[in-house]
């Protein structure tokens, strides 16, 4: 999927690098040390990551990074729809991570799949006196309430790691005594230095725990596949999963969006496994590559040029019927995307976008934008690691600006300078560019619309894009920059 070296006009290495050393003279000596190779002009040419990632957060740096805790509930566990997600801890954490990331499900609320709140709700008592009795109370009350449940994951919270609770040995002994499967994850939000640590937790216990536990009830096929890395964000599943379906595979399993713990346990019988957003996810396909030989491929269905590409390679690892079916789809579907192109597209064309967010969008969007006629002039990351970065080089445009767990300053000062016509970032940004007067799009649950991923997805990114940019609210704000 490489791509010819973009330039962007006013561009230098020399003028980024100016740009970050503008910024970086702000800090404090230690500080600015830290910071600086958290900064770079991009370089594709090398192919590689021209920042430092994955590094504990400087501290009096403002930092958007989520924890451990928040990597294995709102990322990985939560979306799983039948089974009941429990926080163990007080009730702040439990409610922040429920709901947030708009993980659509399908069945009945309460009945059958449970987006719902569950926590121990933590008070004094118990960081003194411990909190094993409240969840062994808590588990049983919940198969109670709920006897649909497939199963119930426990999901520590930072006083949870202080105090020393055994949450693995009350949900070893529940599980026995409930007859349900029951999950500990040990994700103490201070753990790590990022919520990566808790994706790696939550893949880990998917492991030890769930996977190889069922088979599928009908004999697996040829085209039996795994959709990984999935989190049907505004409905994303739903979008890729039919378009997978019509290009003739069979989606065995989703981890995890819409997911459910059997299928998701059958997963080891697949014939491949297709991961969307490596990050979170790259560690169970390299497991199930290991141990089961079950090979594994990384695609992007962000806008019509990288779905075209994605599913023939795809395509290429299977037979002449896969192939021929992936074509018919391919033309069926590129005149639509042609014709959402061409009406958004001159409203778009040399448009400028930075992105800042957290898993795979700060490089899968990027042809999605470009689709557009626009232009990524920054991108960067709150939790990747040295592989991303490696996988966002040639993305991006020669000498553009990249950014690691990037401060409010330091967005604030490359917006400035970019003057770019939309920041596409998280929840913690969104305010702060808006009173810029810089359209924004909310790039973590797609702005409370979606879905973005697929064929299905593309004409409402487009929609959505161009709504933010040229909406005529934005003549009636003046910007104090």
């Amino acid at each position: 999927m490489s791509k010819t070296i973009q330039k962007v006009e006013g561009i230098t290495k020399e003028s980024t690098q100016e740009m970050i050393d503008k910024v970086l003279a702000v800090y404090p000596e230690k500080g600015r040390k830290k910071r600086s190779p958290h900064l770079a002009p991009n370089d594709p040419e090398s192919g590689s990551a021209c920042v430092k990632s994955n590094k504990k957060t400087v501290p009096g740096v403002m930092s958007a990074r989520g924890c451990a805790y928040a990597g294995a509930k709102g990322v990985v566990w939560g979306p799983i729809r039948d089974m009941v997600h429990v926080s163990h801890g007080p009730v702040g954490c439990g409610w922040y991570s429920w709901g947030t990331r708009r993980n659509l499900m399908s069945g009945t609320l309460g009945v059958d799949q449970f987006a719902m709140q569950f926590t121990s709700d933590f008070q004094e008592k118990d960081i003194v006196y411990g909190g094993d009795k409240k969840l062994k109370q808590l588990l049983v009350e919940t198969k109670e309430l709920f006897p649909l449940a497939k199963g119930i994951s426990v999901l520590s919270e930072c006083p949870v790691g202080l105090i020393g609770d055994d949450i693995n040995a009350v949900a070893k002994q529940s599980a026995k005594d409930l007859d349900i499967p029951i999950i500990p994850c040990n994700c103490e939000g201070f753990r790590g230095v990022s919520q990566s640590l808790g994706h790696h937790i939550s893949n880990d216990t998917i492991r030890d725990y769930i996977i190889e536990t069922r088979e599928f009830p009908e004999p697996v096929g040829p085209y039996d596949i795994a959709l990984i890395g999935e989190y049907n964000i505004g409905g994303d599943a739903w979008s890729t999963k039919p378009l997978l379906e019509e290009c003739g595979f069979n989606v065995k399993s989703v981890w995890t969006g819409d997911g459910e713990l059997e299928k998701i346990a059958a997963t080891h019988q697949v014939k491949l496994n297709v991961i969307h957003c490596y990050r979170s996810m790259n560690y169970m396909c390299k497991v199930m590559e290991e141990k089961y030989g079950i090979p594994w491929i990384e695609l992007n269905f962000f806008g019509p040029t990288k779905i075209k590409q994605s599913l023939r390679k795809l395509a290429e690892l299977f037979d002449d019927t896969i192939k021929e079916k992936v074509e018919a789809v391919i033309a069926k579907y590129d005149p639509q995307m042609q014709a959402v192109i061409e009406e958004v597209r001159p409203r778009l064309e040399g448009k400028k976008v930075m992105l800042y967010v957290g898993g795979l969008r700060p490089r899968h969007t990027i042809g999605a934008y470009e689709d557009l006629g626009m232009i990524c002039v920054g991108s960067g990351y709150e939790f990747a690691h040295t592989d991303d970065y490696d996988r966002t080089a040639p993305e991006m445009p020669d000498a553009t600006v990249v950014y690691d767990d990037a401060s409010e300053l330091e967005l604030e000062e490359f917006a400035k300078e970019l003057k770019p016509d939309l920041v596409a970032s998280g929840i913690k940004e969104k305010y702060v560019f808006q009173k810029m007067g810089l359209p924004f799009r909310q790039m973590h649950s797609w702005d409370y619309s979606g879905p973005y991923h697929g064929y299905k997805g593309f004409p409402i990114f487009a929609r959505d894009i161009d709504m933010a940019i040229n909406s005529p609210t934005w003549s009636l704000v003046k910007s104090p920059y």
